[in-house]
């Protein structure tokens, strides 16, 4: 699968999400990278039981947010693995299912969601 379609199926995936939910996204850039990176790895450390990543969520949760202040901030950012989808998607259809299913989890983490409330939300 090309990266052009592959980061169509992530703009997709954001359209998707729930009115209620996409009305208070802020502040979020989302991103298509090939495979983590050693710094990305390590910011997940022992957390990552599966040893596969396919999304990141690095930012501040709206749970613990505060004000900005001053100049705004730096955007929170949720990256999606290309890579790492492409291995374990059997067809072009898991694809575009994992996709989705990574984008609301890191959409999730941008709420403040666990991994286990996201799981429950998913399922």
């Amino acid at each position: 699968m090309d990266d052009e379609y592959f980061r169509k199926l992530v703009e997709e995936a954001l359209e998707e999400i729930p009115k209620e939910f996409k009305e208070r996204i802020e502040n979020v850039t989302v991103v298509v990278e090939e495979w983590p990176s050693r710094a990305q790895l390590m910011t997940l450390g022992k957390r990552n039981k599966t040893g596969m990543i396919l999304g990141l969520y690095q930012g501040i949760p709206h749970i613990r947010r505060r004000s900005y202040g001053i100049g705004g901030a730096i955007p929170d950012k949720i990256t999606i693995f290309r890579q790492p989808i492409l291995l374990i998607s059997g067809s072009s259809q898991d694809v575009k299912k994992n996709v989705k299913e990574t984008v609301v989890h890191e959409i999730g983490h941008h709420f403040g969601l666990s991994d286990e409330q996201i799981y429950k939300a998913l399922r």
